[in-house]
């Protein structure tokens, strides 16, 4: 068999096409709408979506995207794509399409200028991210559960996301999910009931009006974030899958960094 690659595409009649290979290969989760990957893919004012798909004979076998991310990186404004959906249909696995997609999104990643390729991998995924398409794992993310809520450090980290108020207030504009401000912090709903997701600092986008959180998770990198009430750490045994923080430089001047360098949170990747 011989397939096709295409670079990916937004129009509405692409994103029906991706709606239902995602809706297809992951039937558990409800988010990959039309509508939602219009605000993933065409929205984000940081750019539009790079990536790659594979056809056979007209069919979406296989497809892989990254959106454009703004990162300070020992202090100079970077610009990188966020590694998100990738999907391959059931009839089209075992091919190999993932890291042809990969690559060849890649490539074109550093033709467009980006610098650098980020994400969060679960254990299954971990492994063919480092061992075929050469990125580094930068570490595990934290996960902590408890009562009160939990701060950003102000350390000079050498690698931390940068949020304007355009992309925050476009970020939460999710339509998958909904958000509450609590004390300039953005909160979200969890698939379990009375807990609460920290997604991180707000920025004076708005308040929202009061309501009673209990429980609150906090997933990311902070090295020197303040705790306020009691968290402990969630057992390994209770974690879906530890989550990876994985990093690609495709600007080989990037300088390195190690984990404690690191401030990552929930709002820098889509797991809300």
């Amino acid at each position: 068999m011989s397939y096709s690659f295409q670079p990916t595409a937004t129009s509405p009649e692409k994103l029906k096409e991706y709606s239902v290979l995602l809706s297809t290969v992951f039937p558990e989760s409800k988010r990959f709408t039309p509508e939602f990957l219009n605000w993933q893919y065409v929205q984000n004012p940081n750019g539009k979506v790079v990536g790659f798909d594979a056809y056979l004979n007209n069919e979406l076998a296989a497809h892989y995207v990254t959106i454009p991310v703004l990162y300070a990186i020992h202090g100079k404004p970077t610009m990188g794509l966020l590694s998100l959906n990738t999907a391959t249909h059931p009839n089209h696995q075992g091919k190999g399409l993932f890291t042809q997609l990969a690559n060849k999104t890649y490539e074109l990643a550093q033709e467009l200028g980006y610098e650098f390729v980020i994400g969060v991998a679960n254990a299954n995924s971990t492994p063919g991210f480092l061992n075929k398409l050469g990125f580094r794992l930068v570490g595990q993310l934290e996960a902590k559960l408890g009562i009160g809520t939990i701060k950003p450090g102000n350390a000079a980290y050498l690698l931390k996301s940068i949020w304007t108020h355009e992309s925050r207030e476009w970020r939460i504009k999710n339509p998958d999910k909904q958000y509450y401000i609590a004390n300039n912090i953005i909160f979200t709903d969890t698939d379990k009931p009375l807990i609460y997701a920290i997604m991180g600092q707000s920025q004076n986008v708005g308040e929202s009006p009061k309501r009673i959180m209990p429980l609150k998770v906090w997933i990311g990198l902070d090295a020197g974030k303040t705790i306020n009430g009691l968290f402990v750490n969630i057992p390994e045994k209770l974690k879906p899958s530890p989550l990876n923080l994985i990093f690609k430089r495709l600007n080989p001047a990037i300088s390195s960094f190690q984990l404690k360098d690191v401030y990552f949170e929930l709002i820098d990747f889509d797991a809300y």
